[in-house]
């Protein structure tokens, strides 16, 4: 599971994303799938860049933020650290595991939207595993689908 933050046009948001997976070794590429349901996928459709976060096993609230929460009735961001990061990303603070992507294209996949991703900055830290879908599967989403 991971979370992907984005800003844009003086907004920021993020989400719990399920469906997301690296596609290309050379050039790097990584596709993260954001629902259109999401207040996420409005932000993230307006960003130049988007980051990824490895959500941590060890924060199941993080998730539960992120995945039973949306952003049309919360400031998801007000209730957690974050630190700017390249090019106006938002960067969660208690994510060790990260990246920067450059959006390079917008794919419809239905119900939600791929955003190809090239990666700018990477960040690895010692941080707890990364939550496995199996973990997050009860937490009920913020947004209806």
């Amino acid at each position: 599971m991971v979370i992907v933050t984005a800003a844009a046009d003086g907004e920021r948001s993020g989400c719990l994303v399920g469906f997301a997976t690296p596609v290309s070794i050379n050039p790097e590429r990584y596709l993260a799938c954001v629902s259109k349901a999401n207040h996420t996928w409005h932000v993230a459709m307006a960003a130049t860049h988007l980051a990824v976060h490895l959500a941590p096993s060890d924060d199941p609230a993080l998730a539960e933020l992120f995945g039973g929460r949306t952003g049309d009735e919360i400031d998801k961001l007000a209730r957690c650290p974050w630190s700017e990061g390249p090019h106006g990303t938002v960067l969660l603070d208690a994510c060790a595991d990260r990246f920067v992507g450059a959006v390079l294209d917008r794919i419809d996949l239905g119900d939600h939207t791929g955003m190809l991703l090239s990666p700018v900055s990477v960040q690895r830290g010692e941080g707890a595993p990364p939550l496995r879908y199996r973990a997050a599967r009860g937490i009920e989403p913020g947004h209806p689908a």
